[in-house]
């Protein structure tokens, strides 16, 4: 039996939870929602090449925000939801999300964590 991690699992239904809250209230369909999924089966799973693929999807997913964002700057509205409802956030987002996906999963100390916890 794999253990869980419980937490990339509650980062997986946050990410859901808020492209829910944005889909409703702004109107915005984010790529949060299908990030999240894939948190929340890497987190059940405990698997090391889900991690690595997830993290290069988000990588390739965040360039591609990053690049729609700075597009869509100049008619952003300067509030809350204006800043986290629109690409650029969540490009910069999953950038920073798929470089640490990828180093945790060839990162053995996050992996063994509890393994090594338990054993002394």
């Amino acid at each position: 039996m794999h253990k869980r991690s419980y937490i990339t699992i509650a980062l997986g239904v946050g990410l859901v939870v808020m492209s829910i809250f944005f889909m409703f209230r702004a109107l915005i369909i984010s790529p949060s929602g299908l990030i999240g999924l894939a948190l929340i089966y890497t987190g059940w799973k405990r698997d090391r090449t889900a991690m690595v693929i997830l993290g290069h999807a988000c990588i390739v997913v965040g360039a591609y925000l990053i690049t729609w964002g700075l597009y869509l700057l100049p008619v952003s509205p300067p509030s809350l939801l204006g800043i986290f409802g629109r690409p650029l956030f969540w490009g910069i987002f999953c950038l920073f999300g798929g470089v640490c996906a990828i180093f945790h999963g060839f990162c053995s100390c996050v992996r063994n964590f509890r393994c090594q916890k338990t054993a002394s």
